[in-house]
């Protein structure tokens, strides 16, 4: 299984692509932009100019399929406010490709949004938790789940990760000097860029020892999780930026997010636990 094709080389399918190149693999990757091709191929990734929409593909999904075992899916849903894109559409039109190639396992990358918030905000969420997604977003990835994970082609491994964190992306950076902001004592479920890498390239390290069947479901998150109100708070101070403030005449909702099956089923060790 050394030949990978990841759908998706942006915040974090292009640093896991050069992470398994360094690791022996060989790596085809996607991106929507013309541009972004030069970037792709200086860096020793095969590159592939695909856009999937709800009604058609444009690029050649064929070619970027051929010969890989392994298809990485981390295009997430661009569904902010005024959108009404239909991303489980896309996954509809992308699997009939990955059923007639030679794929036979996938990783998709999901999103712990796929859970509802409670009033209970100690509420410890595990992969046997019912998914209740309260967003759009959270919805129609759920449904790409579901859909990924009934082929009978081709096996599916679903990752869930929290709010993603990293170089030159942190929340904190949108939240400073904002007023009102609700949910005070919920706690924090974000996980740090280089985590979600060693994450996955466990699971890959696991499939080619026949260690780990896929077909699996992982929640993704550091585990730590002091309050909202307390976390951003100290970051702010941290990074210099002003103190964000936070509504607290109402309840909070929230949950915890429990990575323990990637700590004991996949074995892996936290490199950035407290943010």
């Amino acid at each position: 299984m050394k030949n990978i094709s990841i759908l998706g080389c942006g915040w974090l399918g292009l640093p896991l692509a050069k992470s398994l190149l360094d690791k022996g693999f060989l790596v085809k990757g996607s991106t929507t932009s013309i541009e972004k091709m030069t970037l792709l191929e200086s860096n020793g990734i095969h590159a592939f100019q695909i856009t999937l929409s709800e009604n058609e593909i444009q690029g050649d999904l064929q070619s970027f399929l051929k010969n890989s075992e392994i298809l990485i899916i981390d295009i997430p849903p661009k569904l902010r406010e005024n959108s009404n894109e239909n991303f489980v559409s896309k996954i509809q039109n992308l699997i009939p490709f990955i059923e007639n190639s030679k794929i036979e396992k996938i990783i998709f990358i999901s999103s712990t949004s796929v859970y509802a918030d409670e009033t209970s905000t100690t509420l410890s969420v595990t992969e046997l938790t019912k998914p209740q997604p309260e967003t759009e977003s959270g919805k129609q990835l759920l449904k790409a789940e579901n859909l990924l994970l009934r082929s009978t082609n081709f096996k599916t491994t679903v990752i869930r990760f929290g709010g993603l964190i990293g170089e030159n992306r942190h929340p904190i950076h949108f939240l400073a000097g904002r007023k009102n902001i609700e949910n005070p004592d919920a706690p924090i479920n974000l996980i740090h860029q280089l985590d979600c890498i060693g994450i996955i390239e466990e699971i890959l390290r696991q499939a080619q020892k026949d260690k780990l069947g896929f077909g699996e479901t992982f929640n993704a998150v550091a585990p730590f999780h002091p309050s909202r109100k307390t976390y951003y708070s100290e970051k702010a101070l941290e990074l210099n930026l002003l103190l964000p403030e936070f509504d607290e005449s109402k309840p909070s909702v929230g949950k915890i997010i429990s990575s323990e099956k990637v700590e004991t089923v996949l074995g892996y060790h936290f490199q950035n636990i407290t943010l």
